[in-house]
């Protein structure tokens, strides 16, 4: 039985993309074809979004929609079936999709998101002829008030599914905005979208969704916790076997080392030896010494507390006194931007820096580092130790959230079984971070066991598949009502 699945996000790979978000919210319902569901994608429509449409067409209005006209707009973008909500009053700025060119959120951000979740309810509710979802999937807080909407619909409506891709971002905004928002009194509750004395839209989700996925099963655990639950904790457990948490993939053919467009020379697992071509690649575009015998640590990664940035600074002496050489791609957090500069500067030929975003040079980073490191200090999942298995880098990361997931700690019992693929480490500190890299050293100096570790993260399934599975079996579950 097909079913019929709209999922909801701010962002989707390739049309826009800030972080892992998009590239699940663009992976998923292509992943989920196989498993007879119809996924389309309700996104916003930023300027270039509505540059990459296909075939757009207008299929609805909404006169007026939070202060100006808005179109729904239908069409294809990536392999996608995508609606598109076109609202230049809300979308057509500047900037990324959550702030403007000072880096400061727009302060109508809740009327922004409440928008496209309002009309992801209305899609739910049957508003368009001959598109009638089984299901709604909100991603993130963005969309978190689309569950909330079909709950207080008090008519027969679609099952809903809300994924938590990050706890730390809540979308909260004051409980003034209530009406203004079109949710009814009623909702201002704690069993509603009420969050300690304001409006939370992904509390709205968690609390009003039929399920609540994160995107791995010891991330679900951690959110449980009060050391990882985010103010939320409480509630997640309230919600018992209603949460559970299903491993995130990557999107196997753009993430191909065998045909990657980004790089000199493709390669296999039994073509290693032509990796080597990406090695000395990496080196000539960041500027590090063209030496082949020093390995080379990647990181690319959002430049964060979360992600245990201001450790690998702490660490770097280490690193360096090791021979190892750092190649870095990311931005975030202006202290630790300046931070990293001021370290590529004062290491020339060792550190190599790209502030920003370059996704061809994210590609590069994966398949000519020897190790990429991953040392956050929480992670619901993580995507690029999982495009590093791919390609052939050693995963390097903190033993947490879906990093202790998808990487198997090469230890000796691991490596004389045959089923290591990198090294986890047990927080993100100075201490666990050096010990980490001692463990790194020694493995390079052992060409014959660095070369199995490669071969068994290649080996390793890191494809939506088995995850489509699991939320095909979600989707079913939840349309039976």
């Amino acid at each position: 039985m097909t079913l019929t699945a709209l999922s909801v996000a701010s962002e989707v790979f390739p049309l826009i993309k800030t972080g892992g978000l998009a590239d699940v919210a663009g992976a998923l319902p292509l992943a989920l074809t196989a498993e007879g569901i119809a996924s389309h994608v309700l996104l916003p429509g930023y300027p270039s979004v509505l540059a990459a449409l296909e075939g757009a067409r207008t299929v609805l209005d909404f006169n007026p929609l939070f202060g100006g006209t808005a179109h729904l707009l239908a069409g294809r973008a990536g392999g996608l079936e995508l609606f598109v909500l076109d609202a230049p009053h809300l979308y057509a700025r500047p900037g990324n999709p959550y702030s403007g060119p000072d880096g400061a959120d727009w302060p109508d951000n809740p009327q922004r998101f409440a928008a496209l979740a309002q009309v992801a309810a209305r899609l739910g509710l049957g508003a368009l002829p001959g598109f009638q979802p089984d299901v709604v999937h909100a991603h993130d807080w963005q969309a978190g008030l689309a569950p909330a909407y079909l709950h207080y619909a008090g008519t027969r409506r679609p099952g809903t599914v809300m994924t938590v891709h990050n706890l730390a971002f809540q979308g909260q905004c004051d409980r003034a905005w209530l009406e203004t928002l079109g949710l009814p009194p009623e909702a201002w509750s704690i069993d509603g979208v009420e969050s300690y004395g304001g409006i939370g839209f992904l509390k709205a989700g968690l609390q009003l969704a039929d399920r609540v996925t994160t995107v791995s099963p010891t991330y679900a655990a951690e959110i449980r916790t009060p050391a990882g639950g985010m103010g939320l904790d409480g509630l997640l457990r309230y919600r018992g076997s209603a949460v559970s948490g299903i491993l995130n993939g990557i999107d196997t053919a753009v993430w191909d080392p065998a045909g990657d467009p980004f790089l000199p020379s493709p390669y296999t697992a039994a073509t290693l030896q032509a990796r080597e071509a990406s090695r000395a690649a990496l080196r000539a575009r960041l500027g590090l010494v063209d030496d082949p015998a020093a390995p080379v640590i990647g990181i690319v990664s959002r430049l964060s507390w979360q992600k245990g940035m201001d450790t690998v600074l702490e660490a770097l002496p280490a690193l360096l006194a090791r021979g190892m050489r750092l190649a870095v791609l990311g931005a975030g957090d202006q202290g630790l931007q300046n931070a990293f500069a001021h370290a590529a500067a004062t290491h020339p030929g060792q550190i190599g820096l790209h502030l920003g975003y370059d996704e061809g040079l994210a590609h590069l980073i994966q398949a000519g580092c020897d190790a990429l490191l991953v040392p956050s200090r929480f992670e619901p999942c993580g995507l690029t130790q999982l495009c590093a298995l791919r390609y052939g880098a050693m995963p390097v990361v903190a033993r947490v959230g879906g990093l202790a997931d998808t990487v198997i700690d090469a230890n000796e019992m691991a490596l004389a079984a045959g089923v290591g693929t990198g090294i986890q480490f047990a927080s993100a500190t100075r201490d666990a971070l050096e010990a980490a890299l001692d463990r790194v050293a020694t493995l390079w100096r052992d060409r014959e066991a660095w070369a199995r570790i490669q071969h068994n993260g290649m080996a390793s399934d890191v494809s939506w598949a088995g995850p489509a599975r699991r939320y095909a079996a979600l989707y079913r579950e939840v349309s039976v009502r």
